[in-house]
């Protein structure tokens, strides 16, 4: 798709990997924004190249993956493996484009910023290897709300466990989910030791234990020491990002029977003594979150409400019992839009203003 009319001279925007789960919603994001872009030129691997999509109104053509495929682009979103993103990203770097990554691939490398626009927006212009990085969808879920309170009152540590999505194991995880979900609906099952781990049998997908009628403590591959990927990446990514490189992080990963969103419980110490009134007033002005938060009248986050909406949702605010530093929070993030598919578009329109105003 040329770009016409109006769109002259806006910059050129790739999507790679256009036809996944992640890019299936940012095309909508990219639909629903307004409209900065030129050409969006979608581009997935050659098994999908000819297939249509709809993005702006309009059917766009899938190309794939190549060197070529970056000429003139003047910014790619990459939401595609960490090893297809190792490869390519660098290629379309050197092509002239600024890369914006929702892989793992470059989230720790200390030439490549980790963005998020509410926070650290600035990071974004310095970006030596031509590659900005997207956090993970767990740390994601949590961190617009805490890098607002952090600005207030100063956070030294936290404590989290997360209960996520299986969304954010990718289509088989849903797919898995929801298979199980029918073989155990209208059955007894969940009553006795194992009963549900044999009516499922092999088909735990890309979980290790059954995730219907169950909760499953863990998430990624295994890391040092007994820890998780995915609890790593929510220690080192939330460290990068708030800029505190000595931050103590302790961090319990847990997959849900939920399709989409994340959700997590945190306790954050901070330097100074806190309150839930200023808590609050931060929290319900910052941008990107909503506080949702009066239990009285049974009202608090929950995936159910939250799914298929861009902000943070914070509720259960409370100071701890035996901390006047800390706070107790309940914080719902969809995984696929803010989580992956939002920050990324968020940070290529900070991108895109920086070349316009060039």
């Amino acid at each position: 798709m040329a770009p016409t009319g109006s769109r002259t001279g806006r910059p050129t925007l790739a999507v790679v990997g256009a036809t996944g789960a992640v890019g299936t919603v940012m095309l909508q994001i990219l639909s629903q924004h307004a409209d900065i872009w030129g050409e969006i030129r979608l581009i997935a691997s050659p098994r999908s190249a000819g297939r249509k999509l709809a993005v702006r109104g309009e059917e766009v053509e899938v190309v794939a993956l190549s060197e070529e495929a970056f000429d003139g682009v003047h910014v790619a979103m990459f939401d595609v493996p960490d090893d297809v993103s190792a490869q390519w990203a660098p290629i379309a770097a050197a092509k002239g484009a600024v890369v914006v990554d929702n892989s793992g691939a470059f989230r720790m490398d200390p030439d490549v910023p980790l963005v998020v626009p509410e926070i650290n927006p600035h990071a974004a212009r310095v970006r030596p290897r031509g590659i900005i990085s997207n956090p993970n969808c767990t740390t994601l879920s949590m961190i617009v709300a805490l890098g607002a309170l952090h600005a207030e009152f100063g956070l030294r540590e936290l404590v989290v466990s997360s209960y996520q999505a299986v969304s954010g194991a990718g289509r088989a995880g849903v797919d898995t989910l929801r298979r199980q979900m029918s073989l155990v609906a209208g059955t007894e099952l969940g009553t006795s030791p194992g009963d549900v781990r044999r009516a499922v049998g092999d088909q735990t997908g890309p979980f290790p234990e059954p995730v219907a009628l169950n909760v499953v403590p863990w998430a990624g591959s295994l890391a040092e020491d007994g820890w998780s990927s995915e609890e790593m990446k929510v220690r080192n990514e939330s460290r990068k990002i708030l800029g505190l490189p000595n931050l103590k992080v302790a961090v319990t990963c847990v997959r849900v029977p939920v399709v989409t969103t994340h959700s997590l419980t945190v306790h954050a110490r901070f330097q100074d003594e806190v309150t839930v009134a200023k808590a609050r007033e931060i929290l319900a002005t910052a941008p990107g979150v909503v506080l949702f938060d009066n239990p009285a009248a049974g009202e608090f986050p929950t995936p159910a409400d939250v799914v298929g909406t861009d902000p943070t949702w914070v509720g259960r605010v409370r100071r701890a019992l035996d901390d006047s530093t800390a706070l107790e929070l309940f914080v719902c993030g969809d995984n696929l839009r803010k989580g992956a598919a939002l920050n990324t578009a968020q940070i290529a329109e900070l991108v895109a203003a920086e070349i316009i105003g060039a």
